[in-house]
């Protein structure tokens, strides 16, 4: 399964993608050797009892029927203890010290676990797609806690050079730095006089 984000309302009939306009989820491709995170996942709120069933929905079909979901209680209003999805209930527990506060656990009584790195809504869309494609990345080694703060830190930086770029154009930086760019200016008028005639 790869990384995709899409708002179509539509789950591709292979399975490689899931997405609606619900529903924000990369899976990692099935490989030889299983990734530490099998994707991520970018809820719209914190609202677990709201999320869980539009989950459930795209991955009951994949997995198998999920019927336990694990995570940290620090990143969620409410952790409710069960959720009623379509066909099924999941029940819903949590761990402190335990469980990485940027992870969800599902388990499917048939099939086996899977860890999601979960986004946190407010999440802006060029980091969460960053997020979400390292998280579903097959060979990723990084837990969802690591990409978070690695995807802080790339935010933060990006806003550095934004600032830098904003001091240095609102100083004339462009205009010094670049002055073949502006037509009609010395510079450019002198580089196009220099070309030899028939080329």
């Amino acid at each position: 399964m790869t990384a995709t984000i899409s708002r179509k309302p539509t789950v591709e009939a292979d399975h490689r993608f899931s997405s609606s306009s619900s529903l924000r989820l990369a899976l990692a491709p099935v490989g030889p050797a299983p990734p530490l995170l099998d994707g991520a996942w970018w809820p719209r709120s914190r609202d677990l009892g709201a999320e869980l069933p539009s989950l459930a929905a795209v991955l009951d079909p994949l997995w198998g029927r999920i019927t336990r979901v694990s995570v940290n209680p620090t990143r969620w209003r409410v952790v409710p203890r069960k959720v009623p999805v379509t066909g099924h209930v999941m029940k819903v527990g949590w761990f402190l010290p335990e469980q990485d506060p940027h992870e969800l656990l599902l388990l499917s009584y048939r099939t086996g676990r899977w860890n999601l790195l979960v986004v946190p809504p407010e999440t802006t869309p060029v980091s969460a797609a960053w997020l979400m494609a390292a998280a579903s990345d097959p060979r990723g080694t990084s837990t969802a806690s690591r990409l978070t703060e690695e995807a802080a830190r790339l935010r933060t930086v990006d806003e550095a050079d934004r600032a830098v770029e904003g001091v240095w154009d609102s100083e004339g930086g462009h205009g010094a730095r670049d002055p073949v760019a502006r037509p009609g200016s010395p510079a450019a008028t002198a580089t196009m006089r220099q070309r030899p005639r028939g080329r």
